[in-house]
């Protein structure tokens, strides 16, 4: 079964330094009928305006996972972190028993666009722990890369769920695949282009729910870039 979710149909919020799309509830936003997916409970795509930013705010008991689609973003947080997140990287934050955070665009010309995603923690109370990597999906085209595991596995980014987050970027004609195990379920999202999920077609912004399938077949219709979500 798959269950398509419009990125017309999202919520969206343009504040002038922010213009976000929300796939489920968050913030002003709230819809009883996509409060999230499994553990997946936030999924953001933003765009930040040259010169601004996030500026300190805390959060508790949440994994959160920033994908760079394009521009620079400085991330700094009371463990003392002070990284820059570019196009490629992926960025695990786990909240834990709190922490305090910032994102700012340095740029005065360019806007940043990301992908930010919340996942719930098997167990709260964790410590705070932050991680960031290069994945360079755009070096290895037309592949499935694993970008995050509950064991970090394959040297993937360690988070605190029975999840495995794959990314891949995609070539016009580039056909990928995943098998879902018994009692397994997935979200796909595109980040840019159109790709076709089992004879589906999913556009720019367009996630879709998927149980009680085994395969997952995707072919990209022009190039496009997208996460898949292997979730319990």
């Amino acid at each position: 079964m798959i269950t398509l979710r419009k990125a017309t149909d999202r919520g969206h919020f343009n504040h002038g330094w922010l213009d976000t799309n929300h796939t489920f509830s968050f913030g002003q936003y709230y819809d009883r009928d996509h409060m999230g997916f499994r553990a997946l409970r936030v999924i953001n795509e933003d765009h930040v305006a040259p010169g601004a930013g996030f500026g300190t705010h805390g959060h508790r008991d949440m994994e959160i996972i920033t994908y760079v689609l394009e521009g620079a973003l400085e991330h700094k947080d009371s463990l003392g972190t002070g990284s820059v997140m570019q196009v490629g990287d992926v960025q695990r934050m786990s909240a834990g028993t709190g922490i305090l955070h910032s994102e700012f665009n340095h740029s005065q010309t360019e806007p940043v666009h990301l992908l930010q995603i919340w996942l719930l923690p098997d167990l709260q109370g964790n410590s705070p722990s932050y991680e960031q990597q290069n994945f360079g999906l755009s070096k290895e085209p037309g592949n499935l890369h694993l970008v995050a595991a509950k064991d970090g596995k394959d040297g993937a980014l360690t988070v605190h769920q029975d999840v495995e987050l794959y990314a891949a970027v995609l070539g016009k004609g580039d056909r990928v695949s995943h098998t879902l195990h018994p009692n397994r379920h997935a979200w796909i999202q595109v980040a840019r282009g159109e790709v076709v999920l089992n004879g589906v077609t999913l556009q720019q912004g367009d996630g879709a729910a998927i149980s009680e399938e085994t395969d997952v077949a995707i072919e990209a219709t022009s190039d496009a870039e997208m996460l898949l979500f292997d979730l319990a």
